[in-house]
C-alpha cells in the first residue's frame, strides 16, 4: 500500500525529516518517530530532523533538532510530516534536496511534494506513521513507540476526539507492546506548574461570546509579554480552556504575535476549516487555525462563526 514510500526510502542515502513550525506532539512524535523507525530499519542510512522547537515540548526524547549545512540537501530525501501547507513547513531547504515526500492527515490544501500521502481518517500524522511501519513491517523500536504514542495521545485529545476509531485503538496497542512508560509521558503532558494554572484560570476570566454563542479569548500584543509563556502556550495551549462549557459549539481563541494573528478555531459540532482556509489557514474540520493580519480580520472571522451557527440553526 505505501511502497512508494518504502521505494523513496531506499533510494536515498541521506534523509532530512521536517514538519510544521510551532511543533505540537503530534508533529514532533511523528518526526522522532519517523526517524527512528528509519535509522533502526536502515542503520547505512544518514538521517537528520530540522525544525524550530516549542518549549512545551521540550521534555520529549530526542526533541532536539539538528543543524545542518545546505549541502547537505544534494542528493537527499526530504520528508515533510503534519503540514497542509508549503508555508507552514519549519525550514524551507526542505526545496533543496533531490526528491521530497509528504506525508500528512490534515484536510488538503495544495501540493508542494513530489510524493503526497494524505489521508484525514487518521486521528494523528504520528498514528499515520505508525501505521505505515506496521504494514511495511518497518523496525519500530522502544523510542520510536514512545514517540509515536506521545504524538497520538496530544492529537487525539487523549483518544476523545470524534477522529478517534478503531484502528487508532490497534495502532496504539501495536505500539505498546514496546517498553517504554505511559506514565512518564502522562505526567509531563498533563502536570502544570502553578503559574501555568494561574494563566489557564487568567484566561477562563477572559471568555467572551457573540450573540449567536461563539466563545472566543483576544490576547493583545501588550498582554503577550506580561505573560512568561511562548506564543504556542498562549495560543495552542490555551484555546480548549473552552472546550467543555454548554452552549458553545465552536470557539476560537487569537493571540497577537509580530508575525500576525494567531488563531486557534475549534468546534464540537461543525466544519470549521472552510472558515479558516478563507482566512489563509486550514487544519482539520473541527480543529483549524490562520494566521490573520488585523483585529478586524479577526472580527470578521467571528462573523463567519457566527454565520456558520446561523446556518446550522
Amino acid at each position: 500500500m505505501y511502497e512508494r514510500i518504502i521505494s523513496a526510502i531506499e533510494s536515498h542515502d541521506k534523509i532530512i525529516i521536517h514538519r510544521h513550525s510551532n511543533p505540537d506532539g503530534d508533529a514532533l512524535g511523528a518526526q522522532i518517530g519517523l526517524c527512528s523507525i528509519i535509522r533502526a530499519t536502515y542503520p547505512d542510512k544518514t538521517v537528520r530532523m530540522v525544525g524550530d522547537m516549542s518549549r512545551r515540548y521540550a521534555f520529549m526524547d530526542g526533541s532536539d533538532m539538528d543543524e545542518i549545512n545546505d549541502c547537505e540537501y544534494d542528493g537527499a530525501l526530504a520528508i515533510i510530516l503534519d503540514t497542509a501547507a508549503s508555508s507552514l513547513v519549519s525550514d524551507t531547504r526542505y526545496s533543496l534536496a533531490a526528491e521530497r515526500l509528504r506525508i500528512d492527515h490534515h484536510i488538503f490544501c495544495e501540493k508542494f511534494a513530489d510524493i503526497e500521502f494524505v489521508d484525514t481518517t487518521f486521528e494523528s500524522c504520528a498514528g499515520f506513521v505508525a501505521y505505515i511501519a506496521m504494514t511495511e513491517g518497518l523496525t519500530v523500536d522502544d523510542f520510536a513507540a514512545k514517540a509515536l504514542y506521545t504524538g497520538m495521545v496530544t492529537d487525539s485529545g487523549r483518544f476523545r476526539y470524534d477522529s478517534t476509531n478503531s484502528r487508532t485503538f490497534e495502532i496504539a496497542s501495536f505500539l505498546l507492546k514496546r517498553n517504554f512508560s505511559t506514565a512518564s509521558i502522562y505526567s509531563e503532558l498533563y502536570a502544570d506548574e502553578l503559574k501555568m494554572v494561574k494563566m489557564r484560570a487568567s484566561f477562563i476570566m477572559r471568555i467572551q461570546t457573540t450573540s449567536k454563542g461563539v466563545g472566543y479569548i483576544y490576547t493583545t500584543a501588550d498582554e503577550v509579554k506580561l505573560l512568561d509563556a511562548d506564543t504556542f502556550t498562549i495560543s495552542r495551549g490555551m484555546v480548549n480552556t473552552m472546550s467543555d462549557i454548554r452552549g458553545i459549539n465552536s470557539w476560537v481563541n487569537f493571540t497577537e504575535t509580530d508575525d500576525g494573528i494567531l488563531c486557534e478555531i475549534r468546534s464540537k459540532k461543525y466544519n470549521i476549516n472552510p472558515i479558516a482556509v478563507k482566512h489563509g489557514g486550514g487544519g482539520h474540520a473541527k480543529a483549524s487555525g490562520a494566521t490573520l493580519r488585523s483585529r478586524e480580520e479577526a472580527m470578521n472571522m467571528l462573523d463567519d462563526l457566527d454565520a456558520l451557527e446561523d446556518g446550522n440553526e
